[in-house]
C-alpha cells in the first residue's frame, strides 16, 4: 500500500493545538497497524517559525514539498483574514488542480478562500470569525453552526476541535469506520460526530452528573440491534421525551434520532469491513430491520451503498 502524504501548511505565529489535531490523527500509527499516511511540515519560509505558545519550532521544507502532497492541511492561520501571500495561494491551487485534497481548520478557512477554492462553496471556520468571513467572501455559502464541510476535494471546519471531527471523518473517509476508530481510541475521544452538528451547545457550563447522558448513551450502544424509541431512550433516562431531546441538542447538538441513526451506520461500516456477513444479517444486528432499509439509511448518509463499500474497505 502506497502511503498517502499530507502536508500542514504553517504560517507564523502558529497555532500549535491546532497543528496538533492534523499530527495526532494523520502522524500516529495505530499500535499493530502499518502506517496508512506520512506527515510533514511546511512554511512558505522555511526555519524557525514563531507560535502562539512563545516558543518556536523548525519548519526545514518549503512550499516545494506541497507539490508531492495527497493532501495538504492549513491548521489555522494568524492573524486570521490577514492577506495571504501570493506564492502560497498559488501553491495551493496548483496542488488543488493536481489533485491534492485542500483541508482547513478553523481560520485556515480564510487562506482556502483567498485561493479561490471556496467561491460558490458550503464552507465553515470557528463560530466568532463567521460573519467577518461571510462579508470577506461574499460568493462562499458560509455554515455556522455545522463541525464541518467536506466536498471531497476540499474541506472545512469550525474550530480547533472541529479539526479533529474533520481528520478523522478524512481518515474514515480513506481507511474506513474501524481504522478510525482505532485512532479515536488512542486519542482518547468519544465516538466521532457528524459534521452537521452545531459547533456549540446552547449551555456552554459543563452538564452536571445527574444530567450527563453519557448513561442512556452507553445503554442505547450496547442494545443497536433492538429496537430503540425517543419514549425508550427518555424512560431509561428517567426523563420527558422533550426534557431528552432538548439535552440532546444542549449536549450533543444533534437530535436522539439523528445519533441513534449514526450509531446504527457505524456498527454496519465495521461489520462489513471486518466480516463476511450478509447486508440482511448485517442490518438485523445494527437494528436497521431489512437489507433494503440498510441500503437506503447508507446511501442517504455516506452516498455509497453496503457493496460498494465493502468492496472498498474489507479487512476480510
Amino acid at each position: 500500500m502506497s502511503l498517502h502524504r499530507v502536508v500542514a501548511l504553517l504560517n507564523p505565529p502558529q497555532s500549535p493545538f491546532e497543528l496538533s489535531c492534523a499530527t495526532e490523527v494523520f502522524g500516529t500509527v495505530p499500535q499493530g497497524e502499518p502506517p496508512r499516511y506520512t506527515f510533514q511540515n511546511c512554511a512558505e519560509h522555511p526555519g524557525p517559525l514563531q507560535t502562539t505558545a512563545g516558543y518556536a519550532m523548525l519548519v526545514d521544507a518549503g512550499l516545494e514539498a506541497l507539490e508531492q502532497a495527497d493532501t495538504v492541511i492549513v491548521p489555522g492561520w494568524q492573524p486570521s483574514g490577514a492577506p495571504v501571500p501570493p506564492t502560497v495561494t498559488a501553491a495551493l491551487r496548483d496542488a488543488h488542480r493536481r489533485g491534492a485534497r485542500i483541508v482547513a481548520i478553523c481560520t485556515g478557512a480564510f487562506v482556502l478562500a483567498q485561493a479561490g477554492l471556496l467561491g460558490g462553496r458550503h464552507a465553515t471556520t470557528h463560530w466568532r470569525d463567521t460573519a467577518r468571513f461571510a462579508a470577506a467572501f461574499p460568493k462562499v455559502r458560509v455554515d455556522q453552526d455545522v463541525l464541518f464541510v467536506d466536498h471531497g476535494d476540499v474541506a472545512t471546519s469550525a474550530g480547533s476541535g472541529a479539526g479533529i471531527d474533520l481528520c478523522l471523518h478524512l481518515v474514515r473517509s480513506d481507511h474506513g469506520a474501524a481504522y478510525a476508530a482505532q485512532i479515536a481510541r488512542n486519542m482518547v475521544l468519544p465516538p466521532h460526530r457528524e459534521g452537521g452538528q452545531l459547533q456549540y451547545t446552547v449551555q456552554p457550563a459543563p452538564a452536571r452528573a445527574e444530567e450527563s447522558l453519557a448513561p442512556v448513551l452507553e445503554w442505547a450502544a450496547s442494545r443497536i440491534d433492538t429496537r430503540l424509541t425517543l419514549a425508550h431512550l427518555a424512560e431509561r433516562a428517567g426523563l420527558s421525551s422533550r426534557t431528552l431531546a432538548r439535552r440532546f441538542a444542549e449536549q450533543l447538538g444533534t437530535s436522539p434520532g439523528r445519533w441513534l441513526l449514526g450509531q446504527r451506520i457505524d456498527a454496519a461500516r465495521v461489520l462489513l469491513e471486518q466480516t463476511d456477513l450478509p447486508v440482511e444479517a448485517i442490518a438485523t444486528r445494527v437494528g436497521l430491520t431489512s437489507a433494503v432499509n440498510l441500503r437506503r439509511r447508507f446511501r442517504a448518509h455516506l452516498g455509497t451503498t453496503p457493496g460498494a463499500y465493502r468492496r472498498t474497505f474489507s479487512q476480510t
